[in-house]
C-alpha cells in the first residue's frame, strides 16, 4: 500500500539536499547527480519514502533501531522530559534523575562487575573516551608508559579522530592523517576470506594468538588495551569462530590488558543476550554502548566500566574530560523508555529463542543460491559471502565492492534496505520483526540475489580472481 504524507515534491526535496546536505560516507557529487531517496515515514519495521513507497528496513537504520520505528510512548518520554527538564549538564557536581535512574538501569542490566558508566553522543566519541580512559586508569595505576591500544583490520569503532584510528579501515586511514599514534592493529578472525586451509577452530586460534605475539612485540609494560567488535558489524557481520574468544580472554587475563567490548551494535539484545559478552562469554573491562540504547531516538552513547577500572579513575583525581551532552536529560528519559520496553516486552528473549532461530534457519536457504557461499547469523545479525566459485571460497575478478553494490541495488529495486560491505551482504533488522515479516524480507533478499546473478552473467563478470 503507498502511503503519501504533507511534504513537498521530491525532486525539490533532492535539489535542496543536494544544495546544502553534506552526506556522511558519500562522494557528493554523485549523490547530487543521482539524487537521494527521502524517507519521510516509518511504522515497525518499515519505512515510507516521498512517493510513498513502503520499504522493510532490513538494517535497523544503522543497527540501532532495535524496538522498530513508531513507540509512542518514547515520544511522549522525550515530551514530558523536555517540558520539566530540557537540559542540565553534569559536570560541576550536579547530576538529574534521568542519568541516575538510566545509569542504574544500565549498571542492572550489565554482567555484575560492571556498575558504572561515562556518558557521550554517541558510539564515535565514547570510543574516544576510552582511549583517554585507559591511558588515565594505566597512569593513576603508577604505570604511565602503558598507553598503546591494540586493535583489528577492518574493525570498526567511529569515525572521530580517535574512533577511526582505533578502527582498522584503510580508506579512513587515508584520510585525516590517521591513525593517531600508539594504536596498532592486528588480523582480523574472518575465516570465510582469510581462513585458508585451517579449520574454524584453528584460524580462530590463529587470529586470537596475533594478540599474544603483538603484546611480546611491543612490550607488556606499552599495552593498556585491545579493543574489539564481539561481532564485527560495518566490517562484514564477521562472526568469529567458537575457539577465539575464550583465547582472547585467556591472553588478556594473563598479560594486564584491559579488554573493551565495542557493543554499540551488538548491544541491548542484537545477539539474543543484552550484552554479546554474555553471548561469547567474555569478561570486559570496558563496554561502548550507543545506537540500542535508545533505539535510535535520540543521540546517547556511553562506556561502562568495571568496578576496579572505575574505583582507579574515581581515585586518580580529576578526568578532565566529557561533553556538553554527557547524561543530556532528554535522551537519558528517552533511553530508559527503551530499556523498559525491552526488558518488559521480553524483545530480547524472544530474539534468542523465537525469532532469531526462525530467521537463522531460512538465512542458511540462501546457501542453495549459486552466488552465496556463506550464510551466517547470530541473533537478528546475519552476513552472506557473494562468491563465483563457493568451492574455492573464491573472490571475483572484478574490483572488490562492485558486485555487492550491484547486489544492494537490487535489493534497494525490491523495496529492501540491506547493506554490502565489500562483497558481503549484511543485515540487522528490528529486533521486533515478525516472522511473516521475516518470510518477506527473505523473499526479497532471494529475489535480488537472482536479479544480481542474472545481470553479472549478462555482463561476463561471474569470474573468480586468480
Amino acid at each position: 500500500m503507498n502511503v503519501r504524507v504533507n511534504h513537498p515534491p521530491t525532486k525539490e526535496m533532492q535539489a535542496l539536499d543536494a544544495a546544502h546536505h553534506m552526506h556522511p560516507f558519500t562522494d557528493g557529487d554523485a549523490l547530487a547527480e543521482r539524487g537521494v531517496r527521502v524517507i519521510t515515514g516509518a511504522k515497525g519495521v518499515m519505512l515510507t519514502d516521498s512517493e510513498g513507497v513502503q520499504i522493510l528496513d532490513g538494517m535497523a537504520g544503522l543497527w540501532c533501531c532495535n524496538i522498530g520505528y513508531g513507540r509512542r510512548e518514547l515520544a511522549d518520554a522525550a515530551h514530558q522530559q523536555m517540558q520539566q527538564l530540557p537540559y542540565y549538564n553534569t559536570f560541576f557536581m550536579t547530576s538529574h534523575p534521568p542519568v541516575i535512574a538510566l545509569s542504574t538501569k544500565i549498571a542492572e542490566l550489565a554482567p555484575d562487575h560492571m556498575n558504572h558508566v561515562f556518558y557521550a553522543s554517541g558510539g564515535s566519541d565514547a570510543n574516544d573516551t576510552n582511549i583517554r580512559l585507559v591511558r588515565h586508569y594505566w597512569a593513576a595505576k603508577g604505570k604511565p608508559d602503558k598507553t598503546v591500544i591494540i586493535s583489528r583490520k577492518n574493525a570498526y569503532h567511529g569515525s572521530t579522530m580517535g574512533g577511526a584510528s582505533l578502527g582498522g579501515m584503510k580508506p579512513m586511514h587515508k584520510q585525516g592523517g590517521l591513525p593517531i599514534p600508539d594504536i596498532v592493529h592486528i588480523d582480523q578472525p574472518n575465516w570465510w576470506a582469510e581462513g585458508g586451509d585451517l579449520s574454524p577452530e584453528e584460524f580462530g586460534l590463529e587470529r586470537a594468538r596475533q594478540l599474544e605475539a603483538k603484546i611480546a612485540e611491543l612490550g607488556e609494560n606499552r599495552v593498556a588495551a585491545f579493543i574489539a567488535e564481539p561481532v564485527q558489524g560495518a566490517g562484514g557481520v564477521i562472526i568469529p569462530p567458537d575457539s577465539y574468544w575464550p583465547e582472547i580472554q585467556r591472553i588478556c587475563d594473563a598479560h594486564e590488558i584491559l579488554l573493551i567490548a565495542d557493543e554499540v551494535i551488538t548491544g541491548f539484545g542484537r545477539t539474543g543476550r543484552m550484552f554479546a559478552s554474555e553471548t561469547y562469554g567474555i569478561r570486559p573491562d570496558i563496554i561502548t554502548i550507543a545506537k540500542g540504547l535508545s533505539s535510535g531516538y535520540a543521540p546517547i552513547g556511553g562506556s561502562i566500566l568495571s568496578d576496579e577500572v572505575a574505583q582507579t579513575i574515581n581515585a586518580g583525581g580529576e578526568f578532565y574530560h566529557g561533553y556538553t551532552y554527557s547524561g543530556h536529560p532528554v535522551a537519558c528519559a528517552v533511553a530508559l523508555e527503551n530499556l523498559r520496553i525491552l526488558v518488559e516486552e521480553g524483545i530480547v528473549d524472544r530474539v534468542r529463542e523465537d525469532i532469531g532461530p526462525y530467521m537463522a534457519e531460512l538465512w542458511r536457504t540462501l546457501t542453495d543460491h549459486p552466488l552465496v557461499g556463506e550464510a551466517k547469523m547470530v541473533g537478528l545479525m546475519g552476513s552472506i559471502a557473494l562468491t563465483p566459485d563457493k568451492t574455492r571460497r573464491a573472490k571475483f575478478a572484478a574490483e572488490e565492492g562492485k558486485v555487492g553494490l550491484r547486489c544492494r541495488e537490487r535489493c534497494f529495486a525490491n523495496n529492501l534496505v540491506m547493506r554490502h560491505v565489500g562483497d558481503r551482504m549484511v543485515i540487522a533488522p528490528p529486533l521486533v520483526i515478525t516472522r511473516h515479516e521475516v518470510d518477506i524480507l527473505i523473499e526479497r533478499a532471494r529475489r535480488a540475489l537472482d536479479e544480481t546473478y542474472d545481470g553479472l552473467k549478462a555482463d561476463g563478470m561471474l569470474v573468480a580472481a586468480d
